[in-house]
């Protein structure tokens, strides 16, 4: 996806503007605008999801205004280093792999990956064994690549740089299994045209090895005042009921518990 900038001066929980420069009080959020329902580019050109309302009502709690830049997922960590943004809200997996390059604040929401198999398909058992030979499929820099890349070493794994078109060729019939998160697989599976094609099978992969300790927001590693106050505007959230109106916008669970 092309790199686009898109911001968004954040007055109050509701309030939007868009502005072509950021003041040193702005906190510039990185999300990458690929990833629906967690974030994604509307037909206006806003990028909008659960992601980006989450990061925009801390922004809200923490009484500063907010920028969102889209930066494409295999660039998101080191761009958040070259201080191209503050934090980076999309959907990342809090892993020990990952720590060593960024902090992470407290979750924000739990996570699992899950197999997703076209309709009709002849694989019962996901052993590297059972799945040789097979085509596998992932979004790249993702642990969900980590995962299959370790777990089916004797398939044909590809890598995309996306989960859109990663679920492209699955619709097109180029994968005979892909492996993606949990919920925007649900949610692609139920809720739209092409996803009628597949379906999540098997158990939720839940080995924290590959889906950490939750999805944060991360920031780099020295700014540990900031970390506090978004820990503490995520806490603030969940206690008036902002993150559960944001949570019931996009999921029928609450995903903060899985529940």
């Amino acid at each position: 996806m092309r790199k686009q900038m898109i911001a968004w001066a954040f007055a109050c929980a509701a309030a939007f503007s868009t502005t072509a420069a950021h003041s040193a009080d702005t906190l510039l959020i990185g999300t990458e605008g690929a990833y629906p329902p967690f974030n994604f580019v509307d037909s206006a050109g806003k990028i909008g999801g659960f992601d980006v309302d989450i990061g925009l009502a801390l922004c809200a709690k923490m009484n500063v205004e907010c920028e969102v830049v889209a930066q494409d997922w295999d660039g998101i960590i080191p761009g958040l280093i070259a201080k191209k943004y503050d934090i980076i809200i999309a959907s990342m997996f809090i892993t020990e792999e990952r720590k060593k390059q960024v902090a992470f604040t407290d979750p924000y929401y739990l996570a699992a990956m899950t197999h997703v198999l076209p309709k009709g398909s002849d694989i019962k058992e996901f052993t590297n064994e059972a799945l040789k030979g097979k085509v596998i499929g992932a979004q790249s820099g993702t642990t969900q690549a980590d995962y299959i890349a370790a777990t089916y070493p004797d398939a044909d794994i590809k890598l995309y740089p996306t989960q859109d078109e990663t679920n492209l060729d699955m619709v097109n019939g180029r994968l005979d299994m892909q492996v993606g998160d949990m919920l925007p697989m649900l949610d692609w599976v139920t809720k739209s045209e092409d996803g009628k094609c597949c379906e999540l099978v098997g158990d939720p992969i839940t080995d924290k090895k590959f889906v950490g300790d939750g999805v944060g927001i991360a920031l780099r590693q020295d700014d540990s005042d900031l970390r506090e106050k978004l820990n503490k505007a995520l806490a603030d959230i969940r206690a008036d009921g902002t993150y559960k109106t944001i949570n019931d916008k996009y999921f029928t669970i609450d995903v903060y518990t899985m529940k």
